[in-house]
């Protein structure tokens, strides 16, 4: 087995950039490796790269193993202590076909990692394609600019910075060619699109020269936002452009201001619950989803019952909820902390929470007619990025009308419509 296999984990921006990897990796010659494009949010998603990183080395003797993304950014010397890695990687050499190369003449130092404050957008191989999705992931911003107190990726990803706009275009358009119907924007701070370009577009305008330029793309989404940076353009874009879809993921992370605060975060309750309502007014059939902690430290229970209610304030439909992990280096990590098991019961009462919203909202959409964009194995996602199986096969990569037929508690049941 002579091939390159990359492993990817955490966000959407990192499934970007594994298929950028991939594409960097193949260029420099190199063969028969593992790279693990990690993830650095919490100590869990650690763990799980290690215990990744020996599952390969058991299972693909003779390959080399190289670590990079996040985790091996913030901590070069752990992965390289390991036995089973022949190489970490920055993530600002990730992304280079020469970093691949002295790989692949076996001349390689074994870590390799300039420091997060100094990493730069460089040029890289195009993505023409990403392996077992039916949509596209586009990295239009990296890295970060603001301090959140839980928050560690600054220190992974450095500054932010954009892509230019027409270099947006020609990979889309690329795309395109490839037969992909829906793209998705990805980056770590989205709403910060722009600041560092000529021009200074913001992520609104850049949705609406991407649409209008694009004609031929069916579908645009966004990955997650913050809320408090969207420009009027962005607002107009939803209330303008059926391409760009109904289903709006926010950066929340907590319903009570106080905690608001305490995480160093720019917005209050108040300003979702307002965000919601606006966009709601403009695009009536959107629905929500955010990402949510819970556990942060110093939260009460009073300030627990306040972010369980903003749920319901703000009128999401997805949660994704992360219990509070202790990052050194950051000042919530300083900050006096709650017992694990309080952290394990707030988390399970807000993916209940989660269960109960999404099944609710599943069993609305029944007899609805929906556009699909299926996937392989008979799935698929609609507009609002409801997950559908079909009654009946159906190609992968196929934009479909499907008429829902019934619900379960995490999923529709469709099929297509004549």
């Amino acid at each position: 087995m002579n091939e390159i296999e990359v492993v990817s984990f955490g966000c959407r921006l990192n499934t970007y950039e594994s298929e950028v990897i991939r594409a960097a990796a193949f260029q420099a010659g190199l063969e028969d490796a593992v790279i693990f494009n990690t993830c650095g949010v919490t100590a869990e998603a650690l763990r799980q790269a290690r215990q990744a990183i020996r599952r390969a080395r058991r299972n693909r003797p003779g390959a080399r193993l190289v670590v990079t993304g996040c985790a091996a950014q913030l901590e070069p010397r752990l992965f390289a202590a390991m036995g089973e890695v022949d190489c970490v990687l920055g993530n600002g050499e990730k992304l280079k076909p020469a970093s691949y190369a002295g790989l692949a003449r076996e001349a390689a130092p074994r870590i390799s990692v300039a420091p997060a404050a100094e990493l730069k957008l460089a040029p890289h191989p195009p993505v023409t394609g990403f392996a077992g999705h039916s949509r596209a992931f586009v990295g239009i911003q990296n890295g970060c600019d603001h301090r959140c107190t839980f928050c560690i990726i600054p220190f992974a990803r450095g500054p932010s910075r954009s892509v230019a706009p027409a270099a947006i275009i020609e990979e889309l358009r690329g795309l395109l060619e490839q037969g992909y119907r829906e793209a998705v924007l990805t980056g770590v701070d989205l709403t910060a699109y722009g600041a560092d370009v000529p021009g200074s577009p913001k992520l609104g305008g850049l949705v609406r020269h991407i649409l209008k330029s694009l004609p031929e793309l069916s579908r645009l989404r966004l990955s997650s936002i913050d809320s408090i940076e969207a420009d009027a353009d962005l607002f107009r874009a939803f209330a303008e452009e059926e391409r760009l879809m109904p289903h709006v993921h926010l950066s929340l992370q907590s319903g009570d201001d106080i905690i608001l605060k305490r995480m160093k975060r720019r917005h209050l309750s108040a300003d979702a619950v307002a965000f919601c309502s606006r966009l709601r007014q403009l695009r009536p059939d959107v629905v929500f989803g955010a990402y949510v902690i819970a556990g942060f430290p110093t939260e009460s229970d009073a300030m627990f019952e306040n972010t369980f209610r903003h749920v319901d304030a703000c009128g999401l439909t997805y949660l994704h909820v992360f219990p509070f992990s202790s990052r050194p280096g950051t000042p919530a990590a300083r900050m006096p902390q709650l017992a694990a098991s309080l952290i394990a019961e707030r988390a399970a009462a807000l993916r209940a929470k989660a269960r109960t919203l999404l099944a609710d909202f599943l069993s609305r959409e029944v007899g609805e007619l929906r556009s699909v964009l299926t996937e392989r194995g008979g799935r698929g996602h609609t507009q609002h990025h409801a997950p559908v199986r079909f009654i009946g096969p159906v190609a992968a990569k196929e934009l479909l009308t499907a008429r829902i037929k019934s619900s379960a508690a995490d999923h529709l049941l469709a099929e297509a419509a004549g």
